[in-house]
């Protein structure tokens, strides 16, 4: 074989590699997230639990910025090394801490749709799925909530755009990017869009509670009872043998 035939081969050699690395780091960035104390509850009671792929969901759409070393002011409270920690343990901690948040706001139900009291207007009447959003925030965030589309249907129809999970949790990694990276405002603020992560509140202490079961790599000291090997994935095995007809 010719010098020239062996390079040529040598570089497809290489791209064949390089590519099959590439291809395979999405699947190695996604990590199993352990579930929250709700979501165990909701096993033990034989409700609907957490759905393991709303984690990949939120862990595709974090933007770069919320896996820097420069950890916002708070997040250490819940996950101490977060700025040692690996791209992809952040990415399990950012869907653990989202749980938690639509634990709290919702009860992990995406069909959630709360009234207002005191509505400014007709489409911000509601706080609606697992984070609670409004339709607003598609105009203030970008999120792709369409009201014209969802004004026909009930409160609760699960095919409005704004209780579509992944339209929801999508929102919400944006307002927080919001909050934390583009404002510099720390995780919990008394100013912050969720009424959830307001410190000091009734309802931050539902949150916080939520917040005791975060990945390993965090290294947070807890007393928390739940098996720190189990994952969402197993919460979610566990429910679909529970709901299987004997």
């Amino acid at each position: 074989m010719s010098i020239s035939a062996l390079k040529t081969s040598l570089v497809k050699v290489s791209l064949v590699f390089f590519i099959g690395i590439t291809t395979a780091l999405p699947a190695q960035a996604i990590k199993p997230v352990p579930p929250t104390p709700i979501d165990v509850k909701k096993v033990e009671l034989g409700g609907t639990p957490w759905n393991p792929q709303w984690d990949q969901i939120i862990q595709k759409a974090l933007p770069p910025e919320m896996l820097s070393s420069q950890v916002p002011p708070g997040v250490r409270r819940f996950c101490p090394r977060f700025g040692d920690m690996s791209a992809a343990d952040k990415r399990a901690f950012w869907a653990y801490f989202f749980q938690a948040l639509a634990g709290a706001e919702a009860g992990l139900n995406p069909n959630t749709s709360v009234r207002h009291a005191e509505p400014e207007v007709a489409m911000a009447m509601r706080s609606e799925g697992l984070l609670q959003l409004a339709y607003a925030d598609h105009k203030r965030y970008g999120c792709d909530f369409d009201w014209q589309l969802d004004r026909a249907l009930k409160a609760n129809d699960p095919a409005k755009t704004i209780l579509q999970p992944k339209n929801n949790l999508e929102c919400g990694v944006k307002i927080l990017v919001n909050q934390i990276i583009a404002q510099h405002k720390p995780l919990l603020t008394r100013s912050g869009y969720w009424s959830t992560l307001r410190p000091d509140g009734p309802s931050y202490r539902v949150f916080a509670k939520q917040m005791t079961n975060p990945p390993a790599a965090c290294g947070l000291p807890t007393k928390s009872t739940i098996d720190k090997s189990a994952t969402t994935k197993s919460v979610q095995d566990d429910s679909d043998r529970n709901e299987t007809p004997k």
